[in-house]
């Protein structure tokens, strides 16, 4: 018989001991990683046990009687231990709804975890989530490199690739975020946008976990001229930012620098993430932001949101 109860921050060692053994969460559902920015929500996180037994745990939000898994968070759902199998995960589900209908939540969206993040199956929570009719609220697309698999660039990225060889770019890890928050930010305002992280949290983040945020850079001579963020999940890296000034684009520094995270930093990993290349809820395809990263190879997966009515 599994039971839920309220996170709380005295549990944040027990928490992140599930998040460490399960099948589907990292260290973004980590409790260093989420309450970075714990000021901006109304946490509701749920905590299940059976007999004492911590096996899952659920990172939520609340905001106007509606709960979310997590508003601070690209994704995160249930995140379960071996333990948790089908029948139970429904049970869960059935015991998640009573708790958070008893506090007057109306209705859960559901931020699923993408299977390319998954250590081990886990998507008993999907069969769930049907099972306790929720609706498709909104799918974005993401582009992924299938790492062990055949995959190729385009020859116009390898013509790109070798021209910026030839221009004597310097391709390293980085350790000025400063630089690189700045390029970003310029990166950005051209597309009328500004980074999700301001640079001092990030310098937070990269502190809390230093093998597991990297950033990469290439300059030639002491000019920065692309730089990519990089999440490491193990399995699956993931490009978290990508920034390149003029003079770097005019030199194909940042096709560089990802042909080098690719096809050798990384390239003994399962997937390499690029991210969404959609708008407005996913009701919107940047054409061209997606073909750049097909042009390396990647190809769709989803990132699903769910709501059900309470």
């Amino acid at each position: 018989m599994y039971t839920v109860k309220p996170y709380a921050p005295i549990h944040a060692q027990a928490w992140d001991a599930v998040v460490e053994r399960s099948r589907n969460g990292n260290f973004l559902h980590r409790r260093g990683y989420m309450d970075y920015h714990a000021d901006r929500f109304v946490d509701r996180s749920l905590m299940i046990e059976r007999e004492g037994k911590i096996e899952a745990v659920f990172p939520a939000n609340v905001k106007d009687n509606v709960v979310v898994s997590h508003g601070g968070l690209t994704y995160a759902g249930l995140i379960t231990t071996q333990d948790v199998r089908a029948e139970a995960t429904l049970a869960l589900f059935e015991t998640m709804s009573e708790h958070y209908r008893a506090q007057g939540v109306e209705r859960i969206v559901y931020k699923a975890i993408p299977h390319v993040f998954h250590a081990y199956p886990a998507e008993e929570d999907l069969y769930a989530l049907h099972r306790m009719g929720a609706r498709l609220k909104r799918r974005d697309i993401s582009s992924v490199v299938s790492l062990q698999e055949a995959f190729r660039f385009t020859d116009g990225r390898k013509r790109s690739i070798n021209k910026a060889k030839k221009a004597g770019i310097q391709l390293k890890v980085g350790v000025d975020l400063a630089a690189f928050h700045a390029l970003l930010t310029e990166t950005l305002r051209k597309h009328d946008a500004a980074p999700t992280h301001s640079l001092q949290e990030l310098q937070l983040l990269q502190a809390r976990f230093p093998d597991r945020i990297v950033f990469h850079e290439a300059r030639v001579d002491d000019t920065l001229l692309a730089a990519v963020l990089v999440y490491d999940f193990g399995r699956t890296v993931h490009t978290q930012y990508m920034a390149t000034s003029e003079e770097g684009r005019q030199l194909n520094a940042l096709s560089l620098l990802l042909s080098e995270l690719i096809g050798a930093v990384y390239a003994d990993r399962v997937y390499f993430s690029f991210g969404i290349s959609t708008e407005q809820e996913g009701r919107h395809l940047n054409g061209g932001l997606i073909m750049q990263k097909e042009r390396f190879g990647a190809r769709a997966v989803v990132h699903d949101f769910y709501e059900w009515e309470l």
